[in-house]
This record gives structure tokens, sequence and C-alpha cells, in this order.
């Protein structure tokens, strides 16, 4: 059993030391960050924008009464109002890197050797043949 389990954290110890757990758990970090700036730009601008319209100033106030049970849709919206706009960045965010990375592929090649440095290095190798 002892074997198992120093296997079994052995394992485990390589799995935490790979690049790809470290970028994923920065990736969760930001992400909790990010979610904090998307929910205060849905909160905060957006939601008190579409209460104009609505005559409501927050959606979460919007509920259904049915007997004793109370459907909450407002929270509902906002919900999927906060994942089409977190969609819609990290959407635009992964495009913009994409096409970063494109224009870095798609460099054109360095300049091959001048007509001059040609002739140079003809004359240099004529040179070391005699």
């Amino acid at each position: 059993m002892a074997e198992k389990t120093s296997g079994f954290f052995a394992e485990f110890k390589t799995f935490i030391a790979r690049g790809n757990v470290i970028d994923m758990a920065v990736g969760v970090i930001i992400g909790g960050a990010f979610s904090n700036i998307t929910n205060s730009l849905i909160n905060d601008i957006v939601m008190p924008v579409l209460g104009i319209f609505t005559s409501s100033v927050s959606f979460a106030d919007l509920s259904l009464e049915a007997g004793p049970a109370v459907i909450a849709y407002g929270n509902f919206i906002q919900a999927v109002l906060n994942f089409l706009i977190m969609a819609l960045v990290v959407f635009c965010l992964v495009k913009a890197i994409n096409s970063f990375h494109k224009k870095k592929e798609a460099a054109p090649p360095p300049p091959g050797p001048s007509a001059e440095e040609q002739l140079l290095t003809e004359i240099r190798d004529l040179l070391k043949d005699k």
C-alpha cells in the first residue's frame, strides 16, 4: 500500500509541476477578477441604462408570483446578460490574440543577400579554392 501512496503522490507532484496546470491556475485567478469587473459593468452601467427602458432600476427586482412561489426571472435575465457580455469580451480577446499570432507568423521572410554580397561570396569561394 505504501508503494501505491508514494506513486500517487509522485504522480500528483508531476501533475502539479506541469506548466499547463500553473497557466490554468493563473487563468482561473484572473478570470475570477475579470468576473468582478464584468459584474460591475453589468450592475453599475448596463442594468441602470436598461432600467430606464423597463421602468426598473435592476432586473433582479423583476419577479412573478405564482401562488406561494416567486419566480425571480430578473435574476435569470441578469445572469444571461453577464454571460453574454463575458463571452463577448473573451471572444474579442481571443480574436485579438489570434490576429496578433497570425501577423507574427505571416511576417515576410528576411531579404536574401544583395547582388553585391552574392558577388563577394563567389569571389571569396573562388579564392578559397585556389
